[in-house]
């Protein structure tokens, strides 16, 4: 019976903050704020750097898409130099130039 009444004037005394005032809390309580102020920068640390992964995985993927039109933007630039596709470009529009069939002359001075 007194086990049991041991406990409730533990509880109690902790509802009613008499525990603050004992002798090993007043002796550690500096120790008891620092572990508080480091478990916080701890935890904010860990967000923060949570965030910052979200945000370079982000900048990747936007990076793969750019590099993905760049690829496909020099394709088309490619298959639109092609001297076959010229050619064919010119003769549709109905110009009159045409491919030299001769080498060019060099002149010299």
């Amino acid at each position: 019976m007194s086990d049991k009444k041991n406990k409730k004037s533990k509880l109690k005394a902790w509802l009613d903050g008499d525990m603050l005032l004992s002798p090993f809390l007043q002796r550690n309580t500096g120790m008891i704020l620092l572990v508080f102020v480091l478990s916080i920068a701890y935890v904010s640390n860990r967000y923060g750097f949570q965030r910052e992964q979200v945000e370079i995985k982000k900048l990747r993927d936007q990076l793969e898409d750019v590099r993905y039109k760049s690829l496909a933007r020099t394709s088309e630039l490619m298959e639109k130099s092609r001297e076959s596709n010229i050619q064919r470009f010119i003769e549709e529009r109905g110009s009159g130039l045409q491919i030299p069939t001769e080498a060019p002359i060099v002149l010299k001075k």
